[in-house]
Formats: C-alpha cells, structure tokens, sequence
C-alpha cells in the first residue's frame, strides 16, 4: 500500500510521530506529495516518497524495483 499512518510510518521508520510532525510542519514533508489528510482527519504519508526524501532524492523519480 502506498499510503500508510503517521503512525506506521513511525514504526517502519525508527522516526518518531513528533519528528515527523515536525519535519511536515516545517515544510520538509509537503502535502500532496509526501502527505494527506484523509476524509476522516488521519495524517496518511506516502511511504515512496517519504522513503525518497530520506534518501534525499526526488519523490518523483523513486519507483518501486528501481
């Protein structure tokens, strides 16, 4: 699944939910790419392209298998 909770995204990660608040509220992590708040109100993160920005590339060319 491409999108997953903040807090998935935390355990996954080693991250924690307050850094990556912070990384979303500073505009490191921005909406629309790296996350969306859903009809419901949750905070869902695109793990391809948070995956991408921890590695420092860009959200648009890290794709599954390259």
């Amino acid at each position: 699944m491409k999108w997953k909770t903040l807090e998935k995204v935390s355990e996954e990660s080693g991250l924690s939910k307050e850094s990556l608040r912070a990384l979303k509220k500073k505009g490191q992590l921005r909406e629309k790419i790296h996350w969306v708040k859903s009809p419901n109100g949750r905070i869902l993160l695109n793990i391809e392209a948070v995956e991408a920005w921890l590695i420092g590339q860009s959200p648009f060319i890290c794709k599954k298998g390259v």
